[in-house]
């Protein structure tokens, strides 16, 4: 008789096998905690004595700011801000732990988030960002001396605009009129110019760093209308009258920030936040040359043996910054393999064997309702981590 599989040579108690575990999370399901809890559970189904290390991330979306409160012993603030569709809703913002300079730390997710825009408004050219621009000035009246801001998960296309405005910058049309706060992107068309002279006078001195994704520009046929728009609600058409509203802030824009930012890396981020906020004299970097100081994934990944990530989809955009994408760079910098999980595989996806990811599977056993898969994402992630787990412990066998 066959013995059980985790009887078989290859990994069992002598082998003392450790797993890092690093995913993302599933956007309107799991967070990244909830994610590598069930891929952790999956495992230790076939190899009940592995050791796992659990180092769930985050790209400066949703979960940002508890991650980075989380790894410094930090602190969260509650407060009341403009949603994305207008109405006043409950968001957060934290400070850092430590010996440091006050640090806070802001997701804009928490304010403008894809997430808390209902299904059947999701419109990125009305909603708004005026609410992450509250979050900040919360923050520097709260004595902030800096401020981390993460990028991602947005539910905008209003290219920072309502955070300027929440700050005090002004913004005017042709006929001189003051653009009304919050009205969302499409609302730039009839931009001509902005006034600077408002902004609140406490930005001068606290320097305000954006962990952005590097890849997203403003305009352009990869511009973040055209990328993005049609996953937050717009139409074919929508989606041209926002590229054309981006190319209009981004003229106007470029000349009060001295520079052409209409390509510039990180400038389309979060619906075009990243050119918002340079005009607002924030410094915008690559997101993980933020995050990864204070989330040490690459001291986890030395004495380790095997790779798990995971994130909702995987597609030729994986390789632009997404997390599988970053924690499958880092292994294979020390020789590891790479597995990852995703809720879908999408078109092009077979690119991630290029950059270090060596296996990929969907957790969907079966078509279904995105409903149901999303209600059920967690026994389905549990079950595919068993299944990938199993089929690597065949392959020691060959």
């Amino acid at each position: 008789m066959m013995p059980a599989l985790r009887e078989l040579t290859g990994f069992n108690k002598q082998d003392n096998i450790k797993i890092l575990v690093s995913p993302s999370g599933f956007k309107e399901s799991l967070d990244p905690k909830a994610t590598a809890d069930h891929i952790e559970a999956g495992i230790l189904r076939v190899i009940s004595n592995a050791t796992i290390v659990k180092a769930p991330l985050v790209d400066g979306g949703e979960g940002f700011v508890e991650a980075l409160v989380e790894a410094t012993n930090g602190s969260l603030e509650q407060l009341m801000v403009m949603g994305p569709t207008g109405k006043l809703i409950p968001s957060h913002y934290g400070f850092l732990g430590g010996d440091r300079p006050k640090t806070a730390v802001i997701e804009m997710a928490a304010a403008a988030g894809l997430r808390l825009v209902p299904k059947d408004l999701r419109d990125p050219g009305v909603t708004t960002t005026f609410g992450v621009g509250q979050t900040i000035l919360a923050a520097l009246e709260a004595g902030a001396q800096q401020i981390l801001l993460g990028c991602g998960d947005s539910g905008t296309c209003d290219a920072g605009v309502g955070i300027a405005q929440a700050l005090g910058a002004k913004f005017y049309t042709a006929d001189g009129h003051e653009l009304p706060k919050a009205l969302g992107g499409k609302a730039l068309l009839g931009l001509t110019a902005i006034d600077l002279s408002g902004l609140n006078p406490l930005l001068r001195d606290v320097p305000i760093q954006v962990a952005c994704n590097w890849h997203n520009v403003l305009c352009g046929p990869l511009g973040v209308a055209r990328v993005f728009g049609p996953q937050k609600g717009a139409t074919a058409s929508e989606v041209e009258t926002l590229a054309l509203a981006m190319d209009k802030l981004a003229a106007i824009c470029s000349r009060e920030v001295g520079r052409d930012i209409s390509l510039a890396p990180g400038s389309g981020a979060s619906g075009g936040l990243g050119a918002g906020l340079m005009l607002i004299g924030a410094e915008l970097h690559p997101r993980y040359d933020i995050i990864m100081q204070y989330l040490h994934i690459d001291q986890l990944l030395d004495d380790c043996d095997l790779v798990f990530t995971a994130e909702g989809g995987l597609d030729f955009q994986t390789p632009r910054g997404k997390i599988p994408a970053e924690v499958a760079r880092r292994a294979k910098k020390r020789g590891l393999p790479v597995v990852a999980l995703a809720g879908t595989i999408g078109r092009d996806a077979e690119v991630n064997y290029e950059i270090g990811i060596d296996a990929f599977a969907s957790i969907l056993q079966r078509p279904g309702p995105l409903e149901i898969a999303i209600a059920e994402a967690a026994t389905l992630l549990v079950e595919s981590a068993e299944s990938a787990m199993r089929m690597i412990m065949v392959g020691k066998l060959l």
